[in-house]
């Protein structure tokens, strides 16, 4: 199965706790599409409380099967990849990954431990997924399945639910 294999770049902002409860929230915020010379996990930017921080770099995979999502992606008006990370302490997150199917960031978005959130695709990947989708997208007809006519009077198409005497093994000494 052919796939397209791009290294990305993760930012996240990190926000200060509103109450004196919260603990603050970070949240993915852009992907890059190379990765900087910075260490994984390394605060860019502090500005009155909001940090920029730089979580590392991931694979984007793309497989030729999903063709048809991320056409779905690119066709939204709003191309997005997803970014599932868990931990909200910026120096421990972790990047569990990155998508640009919306169908697979929707199902990482129902565990509880991850944090799930759609951030804008750059041009350069929307336009190497454009051409990936060009590539090896193959339109699958729709085929309606049709059901098969059945006759109310045959036998039914299986066995019996309840044994004959003869059946079972108790009484048949053949069977011992």
């Amino acid at each position: 199965m052919p796939e397209l294999i791009l290294r990305i770049s993760v930012l996240a902002l990190r926000r200060p706790a509103v109450t004196k409860w919260g603990a603050g929230e970070l949240r993915p915020c852009s992907v890059l599409p190379q990765e900087p010379a910075a260490a994984a996990n390394t605060l860019l930017h502090s500005d009155n409380g909001v940090e920029t921080w730089y979580l590392g770099g991931r694979v984007l995979v793309l497989y030729s099967g999903d063709t048809l999502h991320h056409r779905d992606n690119l066709s939204s008006g709003r191309p997005a990849l997803w970014v599932a990370l868990r931990g909200q302490d910026p120096k421990t997150a972790e990047i569990v990954n990155v998508t640009a199917d919306p169908y697979e960031g929707e199902g990482y978005a129902s565990d509880l431990d991850l944090f799930v959130e759609p951030v804008p695709m750059p041009a350069v990947i929307q336009t190497r997924i454009a051409e990936f989708i060009a590539q090896h997208h193959v339109d699958i007809p729709f085929k309606k399945r049709k059901r098969h006519v059945i006759d109310p009077n045959a036998p039914p198409p299986r066995a019996p639910r309840i044994l004959q005497n003869e059946d079972k093994w108790a009484h048949n000494p053949r069977k011992r």
